[in-house]
């Protein structure tokens, strides 16, 4: 599927130097996943369902509101704070 001056060709746009033995394996590795991509390409996603292919509905939990920690609480042991904000330090 794919030939060897392919290859070099990549290579060379790539500014890449491939050894003969690297040349072998780079061209079966590339043939192998162009294969691979063609695979996939040629499955049909009309015929099947893969939104339910676990038979799952809805995975997330429900959203409910619950009471939060009081903001005071939070902010009685911080170091500096303004408005019921933390002060931070700005870091350069």
């Amino acid at each position: 599927m794919v030939t060897h001056e392919e290859i070099l060709k990549i290579a060379k746009l790539a500014k890449l130097s491939v050894s003969a033995d690297e040349l072998v394996a780079l061209t079966k590795d590339m043939s192998e996943i162009i294969g691979f991509a063609d695979t996939i390409n040629a499955v049909s996603s009309a015929d099947s369902d893969f939104d339910s292919v676990n038979n799952l509905s809805n995975v997330f939990r429900e959203d409910v509101v619950v009471p939060s920690y009081d903001r005071e609480e939070i902010l009685k042991n911080a170091e500096s704070q303004d408005d019921g904000y933390f002060l931070v330090k700005k870091r350069a």
